[in-house]
Order: structure tokens, then sequence, then C-alpha cells
């Protein structure tokens, strides 16, 4: 299997299965990485979701370079389109993703990357959006997400050198929330999620929500959208769990309801 699924907890971990050659995506792995990221949205068990590569040289190299040589014109077209519709479907998930990154995330790998909330980086990975050194620009969202996450300027220098970024660089730019060892990126990743599994899963998604869509608007309309994101919320029981638990001094126990 290209893609392997497994929950921890309330937390799922989707890993792309294909480490002899560096975990690259051709059309099979995004279609069966698309079906997973389907069912873990509606997984109410499932409250982050962590996205890694299998073994330990690599997150994801990008697509599967020696597929696309023997791709028509029109066959890369719909390639590019899979892989950036897959892409935004993880980012849309009304749950936080975090990308492990265990190894290596070149070109369409930073792309997923960028794709997920919080990135977790090995201190021995190297990321970049190495497109332009192969006659071609980030396709999978990269020359859009990467100016939002790091600013314009860093964007540019980047995506137009093709430079490849070490842990230190990565974690001062912005690019990733954390570095850890290179045995510890799982381990790290996995404390993350579930300190953010404990909050209340509606609240999660709704400040998803709300950071995402008002990211993209003027702040008058951004505030808007923070005000009808918090009104979904005052009727939930997590809500007043969240209160009660608060009042009686003990630990919130939230069912997303």
């Amino acid at each position: 299997m290209t893609v392997l699924y497994e929950k921890e907890g309330l937390i799922g971990i989707l890993t792309i299965n294909r480490p002899e050659v560096f975990n690259c995506l051709n059309l099979d792995t995004l279609l069966a990485m698309r079906q997973t990221v389907a069912e873990a949205a509606v997984d109410r068990s499932v409250r982050v979701l962590i996205v890694t590569g299998a073994g330990d040289r690599a997150f994801c190299s990008g697509a599967d370079l020696k597929e696309r040589r023997s791709m028509t014109d029109l066959q890369v077209q719909h390639y590019i389109r899979t892989i950036r519709d897959t892409f935004s479907e993880l980012e849309r998930i009304p749950k936080p993703v975090i990308a492990a990154i265990n190894g290596i995330a070149l070109g369409g790998g930073t792309e997923l990357a960028l794709a997920c909330d919080l990135r977790v980086m090995s201190e021995t990975a190297q990321m970049g959006l190495t497109e332009t050194s192969l006659g071609i620009i980030p396709g999978a969202g990269g020359t859009q997400r990467l100016p939002r996450l790091v600013g314009k300027g860093v964007a540019k220098e980047l995506i137009f050198t093709a430079r490849r970024v070490a842990a230190g660089e990565a974690l001062a730019i912005g690019l990733v929330n954390k570095v850890a060892a290179s045995d510890q990126v799982m381990t790290a990743a996995l404390s993350l999620a579930r300190e953010i599994a404990e909050n209340a899963p509606i609240a999660l998604a709704q400040a998803k929500y709300a950071i995402d869509y008002g990211l993209e608007t003027d702040l008058a309309t951004g505030l808007a959208m923070e005000s009808n994101a918090y009104q979904v919320l005052i009727p939930t029981r997590d809500r007043q769990e969240g209160l009660d638990a608060f009042k009686e001094k003990r630990k919130p126990v939230y069912r997303g309801e």
C-alpha cells in the first residue's frame, strides 16, 4: 500500500509509504491519499491528523518524475490538477493537521507540508521548492502558500533560487513551527497533537476556519467571520463543559457536541 493510515488515541497518522523512492507522489499515491484524507475529515474519533513519510530519509520528495517522463501533456495537466486538489482538500479538513517532516521535503513535498497547519521538522531534514531548476514552477500551491507563510520577499528568493533550506533556517523564517532531533520527529509531532487534541474539537474547527478564511479578507470582514465562528460555539455542550470544568477545577472532557 502506498499510503498507510493508523490511529493513536485521538490522532490519525497518514504515512506516505514509498520509502524506496523517497516517498515521491505518483498518481495512485495521490488518489489513495485523497481517499484517506476524506475519511479522516469526517471521522469524529480523530481530532488531529499527522502526515509523514515512511522510513528516515524522506518526508516526501515531490512528484514521481519517472512517472512524469512517461506522461503526455494532457496527463501532466491531470496530474497537476490532482495534486493541487488533494493538497487543498487536506488543507480544508475541519481539524488541525501537522506535518512530521522526517527527511527531505522537496518540490511537492514542501507543498504538502505547506498545506498542513503546523510543521515539525527533523534537524537533519531539508525543504525547498526546487521546481525552477527543472524548468517548471510549483504547481500544487507553493507560489501561494509560501508567501502567505514567510512573506513575499523570502518566498520569491526561495522559489527563484530553487535552493534547499536546512532546519535552522526553516525555523528562523517561520517555515516550520518546531525542530526536533532526527529520531524524535514523530514523538514531537505526537506530543503537539496530543496537546491540541485535549481542546474542544468544534472550537478547533472554528478557529481554523476563522484564521484561514479571515486571512484572505480585510480586517473588518475577518472580524465578522470570527464573530460568526464564535456564534457557532455558544450553544454547544463543549462550551458548557469548559465552563463547568473551570468552575469545578477539573480537566474538561470534550465530546465534539
